[in-house]
Protein backbone atom coordinates (compact mmCIF):
# COMPACT_ATOMS: atom_id res chain seq x y z
CA UNK A 1 0.00 0.00 0.00
CA UNK A 2 3.12 2.41 0.68
CA UNK A 3 4.23 2.06 -2.61
CA UNK A 4 1.40 2.47 -4.55
CA UNK A 5 0.99 5.64 -2.54
CA UNK A 6 4.81 6.79 -3.74
CA UNK A 7 3.79 6.01 -6.95
CA UNK A 8 0.63 7.74 -7.06
CA UNK A 9 2.25 10.73 -5.73
CA UNK A 10 5.19 10.16 -8.21
CA UNK A 11 2.89 10.27 -10.87
CA UNK A 12 0.74 13.40 -10.17
CA UNK A 13 4.46 15.37 -9.17
CA UNK A 14 5.51 14.33 -12.75
CA UNK A 15 2.22 15.63 -13.89
CA UNK A 16 2.93 18.91 -11.86
CA UNK A 17 5.91 19.34 -13.84
CA UNK A 18 4.24 20.26 -17.07
CA UNK A 19 1.24 21.62 -15.23
CA UNK A 20 2.93 24.68 -16.41
CA UNK A 21 0.72 25.59 -19.18
CA UNK A 22 2.59 27.24 -22.37
CA UNK A 23 0.50 29.13 -24.62
CA UNK A 24 -2.03 27.34 -26.66
CA UNK A 25 -1.61 27.69 -30.72
CA UNK A 26 -5.57 29.47 -30.70
CA UNK A 27 -3.45 31.57 -27.84
CA UNK A 28 -0.96 32.44 -29.80
CA UNK A 29 -3.39 33.20 -32.79
CA UNK A 30 -4.88 35.76 -30.97
CA UNK A 31 -1.98 37.28 -28.97
CA UNK A 32 -1.56 41.26 -30.15
CA UNK A 33 0.33 44.01 -28.90
CA UNK A 34 4.00 42.96 -26.45
CA UNK A 35 2.07 39.32 -26.07
CA UNK A 36 2.35 38.80 -29.59
CA UNK A 37 5.89 40.19 -30.14
CA UNK A 38 7.08 38.36 -27.32
CA UNK A 39 5.70 35.09 -28.99
CA UNK A 40 7.29 35.62 -32.22
CA UNK A 41 10.50 37.39 -30.56
CA UNK A 42 10.10 40.84 -32.42
CA UNK A 43 12.83 42.31 -30.29
CA UNK A 44 11.87 45.69 -32.26
CA UNK A 45 8.89 45.64 -32.20
CA UNK A 46 8.73 45.38 -28.07
CA UNK A 47 10.97 48.19 -27.92
CA UNK A 48 8.55 50.07 -30.03
CA UNK A 49 5.72 49.03 -28.24
CA UNK A 50 7.26 49.81 -25.15
CA UNK A 51 8.88 53.32 -26.15
CA UNK A 52 4.88 54.05 -26.78
CA UNK A 53 3.84 52.90 -23.40
CA UNK A 54 2.54 49.58 -23.70
CA UNK A 55 2.00 47.95 -20.26
CA UNK A 56 4.94 45.17 -19.67
CA UNK A 57 3.21 43.55 -16.86
CA UNK A 58 0.14 42.74 -19.26
CA UNK A 59 -1.51 39.10 -18.35
CA UNK A 60 -3.30 37.01 -20.77
CA UNK A 61 -5.94 35.00 -19.52
CA UNK A 62 -3.90 32.79 -17.24
CA UNK A 63 -1.85 35.61 -15.97
CA UNK A 64 0.94 35.12 -18.42
CA UNK A 65 3.49 38.31 -18.62
CA UNK A 66 4.73 38.56 -22.18
CA UNK A 67 7.98 37.97 -20.40
CA UNK A 68 6.24 34.86 -19.47
CA UNK A 69 5.54 34.45 -22.89
CA UNK A 70 8.66 34.44 -24.49
CA UNK A 71 10.39 32.02 -21.74
CA UNK A 72 7.79 29.31 -22.68
CA UNK A 73 8.31 29.96 -26.42
CA UNK A 74 12.01 30.40 -25.82
CA UNK A 75 12.61 33.53 -27.53
CA UNK A 76 15.79 34.50 -25.48
CA UNK A 77 16.55 37.72 -27.12
CA UNK A 78 12.97 38.63 -26.49
CA UNK A 79 12.68 38.06 -23.08
CA UNK A 80 16.76 39.56 -22.77
CA UNK A 81 14.53 42.79 -24.76
CA UNK A 82 11.63 42.61 -22.09
CA UNK A 83 14.04 42.35 -18.93
CA UNK A 84 16.33 45.32 -20.22
CA UNK A 85 13.10 47.27 -20.89
CA UNK A 86 12.10 46.57 -16.56
CA UNK A 87 9.70 43.75 -17.15
CA UNK A 88 9.55 42.09 -13.76
CA UNK A 89 11.84 38.74 -13.43
CA UNK A 90 9.40 37.64 -10.24
CA UNK A 91 6.38 37.73 -11.60
CA UNK A 92 4.17 34.31 -11.41
CA UNK A 93 1.53 33.00 -13.93
CA UNK A 94 -1.82 31.31 -12.57
CA UNK A 95 0.06 28.24 -12.18
CA UNK A 96 2.30 30.38 -9.51
CA UNK A 97 5.50 29.69 -11.96
CA UNK A 98 8.36 32.44 -12.82
CA UNK A 99 10.48 32.30 -15.53
CA UNK A 100 13.41 30.64 -14.01
CA UNK A 101 11.21 27.84 -13.18
CA UNK A 102 9.47 27.31 -16.53
CA UNK A 103 13.37 27.66 -17.89
CA UNK A 104 14.63 24.90 -15.20
CA UNK A 105 11.29 22.54 -16.15
CA UNK A 106 12.08 23.40 -20.06
CA UNK A 107 15.60 22.39 -19.68
CA UNK A 108 16.90 25.60 -20.94
CA UNK A 109 20.19 26.58 -19.63
CA UNK A 110 20.42 29.56 -21.86
CA UNK A 111 17.09 30.81 -20.51
CA UNK A 112 17.96 29.98 -17.16
CA UNK A 113 20.92 32.00 -17.12
CA UNK A 114 19.33 35.02 -18.84
CA UNK A 115 16.75 34.58 -16.60
CA UNK A 116 18.64 34.93 -12.91
CA UNK A 117 21.31 37.79 -14.60
CA UNK A 118 18.18 39.56 -15.04
CA UNK A 119 16.88 39.18 -11.32
CA UNK A 120 14.99 36.54 -11.16
CA UNK A 121 15.25 34.71 -7.58
CA UNK A 122 16.78 31.40 -7.82
CA UNK A 123 14.88 30.77 -4.09
CA UNK A 124 11.39 31.81 -5.11
CA UNK A 125 8.89 29.10 -4.05
CA UNK A 126 6.81 28.43 -6.70
CA UNK A 127 3.93 25.97 -7.87
CA UNK A 128 1.26 24.87 -5.98
CA UNK A 129 3.45 22.15 -3.93
CA UNK A 130 5.79 25.11 -2.58
CA UNK A 131 8.82 24.27 -4.50
CA UNK A 132 11.57 25.76 -6.09
CA UNK A 133 13.20 25.86 -9.24
CA UNK A 134 15.76 23.57 -8.04
CA UNK A 135 13.43 20.58 -6.70
CA UNK A 136 11.44 20.82 -9.95
CA UNK A 137 14.87 20.76 -12.25
CA UNK A 138 16.30 17.98 -9.53
CA UNK A 139 12.78 15.48 -10.08
CA UNK A 140 13.52 15.88 -13.33
CA UNK A 141 17.15 14.76 -13.74
CA UNK A 142 18.16 18.17 -15.66
CA UNK A 143 22.03 18.23 -14.30
CA UNK A 144 23.05 20.97 -15.16
CA UNK A 145 20.19 23.17 -14.95
CA UNK A 146 20.76 22.05 -11.32
CA UNK A 147 24.35 22.81 -11.23
CA UNK A 148 23.05 26.39 -12.50
CA UNK A 149 20.34 26.63 -10.19
CA UNK A 150 22.86 25.46 -7.01
CA UNK A 151 25.79 28.39 -8.34
CA UNK A 152 22.90 31.15 -8.00
CA UNK A 153 22.42 30.48 -4.27
CA UNK A 154 19.09 28.46 -4.81
CA UNK A 155 17.83 26.66 -1.61
CA UNK A 156 19.78 23.07 -0.75
CA UNK A 157 17.42 21.93 1.37
CA UNK A 158 13.81 23.40 0.74
CA UNK A 159 11.36 20.92 1.64
CA UNK A 160 7.87 21.13 -0.54
CA UNK A 161 4.19 20.76 0.60
CA UNK A 162 4.83 16.85 0.20
CA UNK A 163 7.76 16.69 2.42
CA UNK A 164 10.24 16.30 -0.30
CA UNK A 165 13.53 17.88 -0.98
CA UNK A 166 15.39 18.39 -4.39
CA UNK A 167 17.84 15.07 -3.41
CA UNK A 168 15.00 13.47 -2.23
CA UNK A 169 13.09 14.34 -5.18
CA UNK A 170 15.89 12.90 -7.68
CA UNK A 171 15.44 9.48 -5.87
CA UNK A 172 12.25 8.88 -5.98
CA UNK A 173 11.18 10.78 -9.00
CA UNK A 174 14.29 9.84 -10.80
CA UNK A 175 15.48 6.70 -12.32
CA UNK A 176 18.32 6.06 -11.15
CA UNK A 177 20.25 6.87 -14.18
CA UNK A 178 23.07 9.25 -15.49
CA UNK A 179 21.21 12.48 -15.48
CA UNK A 180 19.40 11.96 -12.00
CA UNK A 181 22.72 10.52 -10.86
CA UNK A 182 24.70 13.87 -11.68
CA UNK A 183 21.96 15.71 -9.89
CA UNK A 184 22.37 14.39 -6.73
CA UNK A 185 25.85 14.15 -7.08
CA UNK A 186 25.60 17.73 -7.56
CA UNK A 187 23.61 18.59 -4.47
CA UNK A 188 25.80 16.69 -2.34
CA UNK A 189 28.95 18.28 -3.28
CA UNK A 190 27.00 21.39 -2.95
CA UNK A 191 26.41 20.74 1.09
CA UNK A 192 22.62 19.09 0.95
CA UNK A 193 21.84 17.66 3.94
CA UNK A 194 21.71 13.89 2.97
CA UNK A 195 19.49 12.89 5.96
CA UNK A 196 16.47 14.61 5.84
CA UNK A 197 13.53 11.86 6.06
CA UNK A 198 10.55 11.88 4.20
CA UNK A 199 7.21 12.26 6.47
CA UNK A 200 7.34 8.27 6.32
CA UNK A 201 11.04 8.46 7.79
CA UNK A 202 12.51 7.56 5.37
CA UNK A 203 16.02 8.76 4.21
CA UNK A 204 17.67 9.69 0.93
CA UNK A 205 20.13 6.42 1.84
CA UNK A 206 16.91 4.04 2.52
CA UNK A 207 14.74 5.77 -0.75
CA UNK A 208 18.14 5.16 -2.85
CA UNK A 209 18.97 1.29 -1.60
CA UNK A 210 15.17 0.52 -1.78
CA UNK A 211 15.23 1.31 -4.96
CA UNK A 212 18.42 -0.75 -6.56
CA UNK A 213 19.99 2.89 -7.19
CA UNK A 214 23.77 1.20 -6.57
CA UNK A 215 25.78 4.45 -7.63
CA UNK A 216 23.13 7.01 -6.01
CA UNK A 217 23.90 4.56 -2.42
CA UNK A 218 27.69 4.92 -3.04
CA UNK A 219 27.76 8.94 -3.00
CA UNK A 220 25.13 9.27 -0.28
CA UNK A 221 27.61 6.62 1.63
CA UNK A 222 30.35 8.45 0.97
CA UNK A 223 28.48 11.96 2.13
CA UNK A 224 27.99 9.91 5.53
CA UNK A 225 24.10 9.72 4.89
CA UNK A 226 22.40 6.85 7.17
Amino acid sequence: MKFLLVWLVALTLIASARAQIPPSPAELANYDGLHAAAAEGDVAEIKRLAAAGANLEATDSDRRTPLHVAVFMHRHEAARALLQLGANPNAFDAQKYDIVTIAAVDNDVEMLKLALAGGCRADNITSSYNGTALIAAAHLGHAEVVRTLIAAKAPLDHINNLGWTALIESIVLGNGGEQHTQTLDALVKAGANVNIADRNGATPLALARGRGYTEMVKILEAAGAK
